[in-house]
């Protein structure tokens, strides 16, 4: 496997990724193109799916230019989750598509939830009642766009699109389908149960496969599109979520993966699809197993919202650091602050996209450094929360490993090992998805037995992180006040 590489392609909300990975996981080289969004309506989240086709032949023809094509052993992809396309039958769009921050569907998730069951529902697809998934807003769209769902057209992530553009064939791995809403996670096949709640079939849709199932070789056009060798190799990869778990080795080993990012991502791996409002259930990037996945809509976002609006919209990055370092002066609990963090509504454990933020206990002694560490320990507390219901369900969870800009934080960090009582490890890769898609590739190339031992050998940790002794105790009372006052603020919300 000497110079041999593989391919990442991360396709993420915002932007395109295309890196290349040797057998030891080192990034060798990379290309990268945005990909714009459009917001008709307040609510409203589309992309151009021409967009995501241009952005990864831009993000392919940058990698590619940097590396020996003739070293290059396979390719697979990483995809933003729950947004999907609409396309003719030539796959120029009958529609845009449809983000996963859309908000348009909020009345057809309760009319799906009625029409299926709640429960019923969550027992098949592994999500609880959520505009998230794309399953309300094909609904929406065969309401409110019946001349274009009249002909039925194809319904794609953005996996099965990118792959049906390199290879013609809209394959996607079971990875990706899983987020729409419309999979059935222990069957591994589209649900008849929800299809026909929508009315649609499952033709429409993309075959869906195992990760790392071998899905074809890149067509001449695409070989010209984005510069990769004739006979490349095509592999089902899976959603950058699970990718992004399986890139820093959190599956299986007594992992818990958190992404602080933007949106924060905190999921462990469990051998069956365990069902609960704490979480979402997802399928393994590994084809064996599940991911389970709490979610908060807003994680540095929060952080970032409350810094440009009330202490300064200048030189944002300094103001932050000056802010933890006047916060790591104050004590667990700031002071009796109490704030609630679900600034664009809440997923788990509430499920309520009508759920907002909240601030209670403010007195004249309280300035704009309690405000922010208080934001920052709700955070922590929803952490925390989702790990110790993921353990009260019999999973086995002994460190973090954690990604994202957040973790650079020396005070986020220490509050995370002191609620959990947990260490904390960083993991190296900066671009845990696009690896882990490449890790997929590499199984698929025949580099390794299995994905497990492909992300044994692929990924990497740096410094670790302890906690302070007698801090988790604090934690723990300041965990039950939280509790109570988000529970208050969700089930006692003010109207108009």
């Amino acid at each position: 496997m000497k110079n041999r590489l593989v391919i990442g392609l991360d396709s993420s909300t915002q932007s395109t990724k295309a890196i290349a990975w040797s057998a030891a996981g080192d990034m060798v080289a990379e290309g990268r193109a945005d990909i714009p969004m459009s917001t008709p309506r307040r609510g409203y989240f589309e992309q151009d799916p021409n967009a995501w086709w241009a952005a990864a032949c831009t993000a392919l023809k940058e990698v590619c230019a940097q590396i020996d094509l003739t070293c290059v052993d396979g390719l697979a992809i990483s995809n933003q989750r729950e947004t999907m396309g609409y396309f003719n039958h030539d796959l120029s769009p009958a529609h845009p598509a449809i983000v996963w921050l859309d908000n348009r569907s909020v009345g057809e998730v309760e009319e799906l939830a009625g029409k299926i069951g709640e429960v019923r529902f969550h027992e098949i697809t592994g999500k609880p009642k959520d505009v998230t998934p794309g399953h309300s807003r094909i609904l929406w769209l065969k309401k409110n766009r019946p001349e274009m769902m009249q002909d039925a057209p194809k319904i794609l992530d953005v996996n099965a699109y990118l792959t049906a553009r390199l290879t013609g064939e809209a394959t996607t791995s079971w990875a990706s389908a899983d987020p729409s809403g419309v999979f059935d996670i222990e069957k591994k096949q589209w649900s008849g149960t929800v299809l026909d709640a929508i009315g649609v079939v499952s033709e429409q849709f993309a075959k869906p496969v195992a990760p790392g199932t071998l899905i074809g070789e890149i067509l001449p056009q695409a070989v010209e599109q984005t510069g990769l060798p004739r006979g490349t190799h095509i592999y089902a990869g899976g959603g950058d979520g699970q990718c992004a778990a399986l890139g820093v080795n959190a599956l299986g080993k007594g992992r818990v993966y958190l992404n602080l990012g933007t949106a924060i991502v905190t999921g462990s791996w469990s051998e069956t699809p365990q069902i609960s409002q704490a979480w979402r259930t997802m399928t393994s990037p590994t084809g064996a197993g599940y991911i389970l996945e709490g979610v908060m809509r807003s994680g540095t976002f929060f952080m970032d919202w409350f810094v440009e609006n009330y202490v300064s919209r200048k030189d944002r990055g300094a103001t932050h650091q000056s802010l933890q370092t006047a916060a790591q002066a104050l004590p667990i609990g700031t002071d009796g602050l109490l704030v609630c963090p679900f600034l664009t509504g809440c997923m788990n454990p509430f499920w309520d996209m009508n759920a907002r933020a909240a601030f209670f206990g403010v007195s004249p002694d309280h300035d704009a450094v309690h405000l922010y560490r208080g934001a920052m320990e709700a955070l922590t507390g929803e952490i925390a929360r989702t790990i110790s219901g993921m353990q009260d369900k019999g999973l086995e969870i002994n460190e973090i490993i954690a990604v994202g800009g957040g973790a650079n934080s020396a005070l986020w960090r220490q509050m995370l090992v002191d609620a959990t009582n947990l260490p904390m490890t960083l993991s190296k890769s900066l671009e845990a998805s696009s690896l882990g898609a490449g890790m997929i590739a590499a199984v698929g190339a025949g580099w390794f037995d299995s994905i497990e031992q492909a992300a044994e050998t692929m990924s990497a940790t740096g410094e670790r992180f302890q906690a302070n002794p007698g801090a988790h105790e604090n934690w723990q009372s300041l965990l039950s006040r939280q509790q109570r006052f988000n529970d208050f603020c969700c089930h006692n919300p003010l109207t108009g």
